[in-house]
């Protein structure tokens, strides 16, 4: 998986009953496969398999449940395409068996910041790693969250997740850092990320965004989740002028051609006529 010369899509697989925008739709395990060779063929690059809901207010889920969840499907999925996986948790003993059962990648919601020890199994599987900001925990990062300084804090707390890779085995350059849009932020402060997004680039990585269908959008827009495609698309075109190189969406094919154009635009000198 090469980053860099376009902007890569992730396909977001929730196997869970909760999510806050397709919750309980992929709980089978036949429909989750489905749906993630149906994203593998409209393009996604990468499909992200998550057995435990992080919406706002959720509670966490015991590691026997989550790997219940995730691993046949992450099989199924490896035997049917070559699509990389990654594997969206917080637990070591579950991305552990999800990268045995064919993922790739290790997506961290909590940036390595509640268990170094998936770093250790991240490196023992010589596997990427996404490192997200969050601030609080799913259950209470949006009571009143505060920044004195936005960008600074979360440019801090990613900084401090790099460290906990290196320290655990994982090179830096094997790892991706996520400013985490509605994880602990208020519609403001996620406005205002997507608009200084291009500061990350002093942690010198790949920087990867989850826009997708998230409250602000509903709040900006009025519209359900089912219905943010359109207001999804303009924050993806946003964040790619601004420097993201890998995109966490619900809606591949629409998303593909916002990737496009957003990376020819950005890119418009290296265009044949």
């Amino acid at each position: 998986m090469t980053l860099g010369p376009r902007t890569l899509v992730m396909g977001i697989l929730n196997v869970t009953p909760d999510s806050f925008s397709d919750g309980g739709r992929f709980l089978d395990a036949s429909a989750a496969v489905e749906h993630a060779l149906e994203m593998a063929e409209d393009g996604a690059d990468i499909i992200d398999v998550g057995g435990e809901s992080t919406r706002p207010g959720a509670d966490s889920v015991p590691a026997a449940e989550e790997l219940r969840r995730v691993v046949p499907v992450i099989e199924r999925i490896c035997a049917a395409t070559a699509v990389h996986v990654s594997i969206d948790t917080t637990k070591p003993e579950v991305a552990r068996a999800a990268l045995a059962a064919g993922a790739s990648i290790v997506n961290d919601v909590t940036g390595l910041h509640a268990d170094a020890a998936l770093a250790r199994v991240a490196a023992e599987f010589c596997a990427p790693v996404v490192a997200m900001h969050i601030k609080g925990t799913p259950r209470t990062m949006q009571q009143h969250p505060v920044y004195y300084d936005l960008m600074g804090e979360i440019a801090a707390y990613l900084r401090r997740s790099i460290a906990i890779a290196v320290e655990n085995g994982v090179p830096a350059s094997q790892v991706i850092v996520d400013p985490g849009i509605g994880f602990g932020k208020t519609v403001r402060h996620n406005l205002e990320v997507m608009a200084r997004l291009g500061e990350l680039a002093s942690l010198g990585r790949p920087i990867l965004v989850g826009s997708s269908r998230k409250s602000t959008i509903g709040k900006v827009t009025g519209k359900p989740p089912g219905r943010r495609t359109y207001g999804t698309a303009a924050t993806i075109a946003i964040c790619i002028a601004n420097g993201a190189s890998i995109v966490r969406v619900h809606d591949i094919a629409e998303t593909l051609d916002v990737v496009k154009m957003a990376d020819a635009i950005r890119r418009w000198q290296e265009w044949k006529d």
